[in-house]
């Protein structure tokens, strides 16, 4: 008799019950961060009411079409691993310039088609750069992809930049009780149970946040049953040069920080991303980002957020996001459905947040005790591609006097650390060394003066 090979948990299919259910959780965790966008520039470019609710809708429609072919593929188009598409955050500055300097949005969608075209033809050639990513390089980019999302998950606590409560204790003492529950669940419940804490800890975080007052529902009573994105709804694109060249820049942000996406959650599943898959899912990008700017809103990328849930939940099916992909589908064909979701108040996520967002980190650490410190000088790469990474999060304006293409790569934590960490390692392990250079001391750092003692006990040192 013929045996048949084994189901890889990528391509596992689970039961109806389960997919919803995890599905819902990844839609739960980037639900937030999806609408910021069109928010965020909607009311830069101070959009009426009803103009900011059809972006969000579009947004949230273009999110589950580019979820579902990244995860479900067709041809040479997506990498076929659970990973979840959002707006990037990466180009949110320059499309404020863009809108609000004469261009509006028709510039923005011109320069955001254009830059999905690239992305699929540069989409080989990063694919070729997959062997400058040891576990050295994406240990060290998945552990700064956690640290630089951890404030998100405060902001979210505090109650959401810009409220009038920001940092109330009360806020504070919700996102606490989330984050209690999502652990107990995690800890005590059933298999099932535990593997939706995350979802369960939101649901039962919202029926605690509506009698204290937390939210309301009433944008769910003005919101329309049915709405349907339409191309160019705001006129056709133009193609201005400054506009696409600050856009570019953005692609080629964003491909870097899709990559490290793809291969964190690639170790996390036990799925390795190849050059081929890798090139596959930064073409779905491309085109995702493409359509982004037919149906009216932004260019995408894989989304940080869902990787920490991918690591925290363990359920690794694919098409677990693909049918969060279809619940954005609808979300964004119903935006009455869409209104209940943002109803669910920023300390509710941000407690849950807190576990998912460390637990990427958490995954970063697991994935550099690969590396060996012994007799190189790779700590030194860590320890430099962190400290680049998490500088924009700690000081966000450090880089305001730069040009603005400088900003824009390196005001992303994510991409900043991870071209260091990649510049870094081919300067220590791939360059020939120079002839009587100091070695170095076994610990991984230069050899010679005060830094021999980094890893000692004080009393050693002293």
């Amino acid at each position: 008799m013929a045996q048949t090979s084994p189901v890889h948990p990528v391509d596992e299919v689970p039961p109806v019950r389960q997919l919803t259910a995890f599905g819902l959780q990844h839609v739960l965790a980037m639900y937030a961060g999806a609408v910021a966008v069109p928010l965020i520039v909607g009311s830069a470019m101070k959009l009426s009411p009803a103009d900011l609710a059809y972006l969000i809708t579009a947004d949230l429609l273009v999110c589950g079409i580019a979820t579902l072919i990244q995860c479900v593929g067709f041809w040479r188009f997506g990498v076929r691993l659970p990973i979840m598409q959002g707006c990037t955050f990466a180009a949110v500055s320059p499309m404020v310039l863009i809108g609000t300097t004469g261009g509006g949005l028709p510039a923005i969608y011109g320069s955001v088609i254009v830059a999905g075209l690239a992305i699929m033809l540069l989409a080989p050639v990063f694919g070729r750069l997959l062997r400058f990513f040891p576990p050295l390089v994406t240990g060290t980019v998945i552990l700064i992809i956690g640290v630089s999302l951890l404030p998100v998950a405060g902001n979210w606590a505090a109650g959401g930049v810009g409220s009038a409560d920001f940092g109330a204790p009360s806020n504070i003492a919700l996102a606490v009780f989330v984050l209690a529950v999502v652990l107990g669940v995690q800890r005590f419940a059933p298999a099932f149970l535990s593997r939706i804490a995350v979802l369960v800890g939101i649901v039962v975080g919202l029926v605690v946040a509506v009698p204290f007052g937390f939210t309301d529902f009433d944008g769910v009573g003005d919101a329309d049953w049915v709405g349907i994105s339409t191309p160019f709804h705001f006129g056709a694109p133009t193609f201005e040069f400054s506009a696409i060249v600050s856009m570019l820049v953005v692609a080629l942000v964003t491909m870097t920080e899709t990559t490290g996406d793809l291969i964190a959650v690639g170790e996390m599943t036990d799925r390795r991303v190849e050059p081929r898959s890798l090139s596959d899912g930064l073409r779905a990008d491309g085109l995702s980002t493409v359509l982004g700017g037919v149906f009216n809103t932004f260019p995408y990328t894989a989304y940080a957020q869902n990787v920490g849930l991918v690591g925290m939940t363990r359920v690794r099916s694919r098409w677990v996001v693909a049918t969060a992909g279809g619940i954005l589908v609808l979300l964004g064909l119903l935006p009455k459905l869409g209104a209940v979701v943002a109803a669910i108040p920023a300390p509710v996520l941000g407690g849950a947040g807190l576990v998912m967002f460390g637990t990427v980190a958490a995954s970063g650490l697991r994935t550099l005790t690969q590396v060996d410190f012994k007799g190189n000088n790779n700590l030194t790469v860590v320890a430099v591609s962190v400290a680049m990474g998490v500088l924009p999060v700690g000081v966000p304006t450090i880089y305001q006097k730069f040009p603005d293409w400088f900003q824009t790569v390196m005001n992303s934590g994510i991409s900043a650390g991870c071209l260091t960490a990649i510049v870094l390692n081919l300067l220590f392990n791939h360059l020939p060394s120079r002839a009587g250079s100091a070695a170095p001391d076994p610990d991984g750092l230069a050899g010679g003066g005060v830094e021999e003692g980094v890893e000692k006990p004080r009393e050693e040192i002293v």
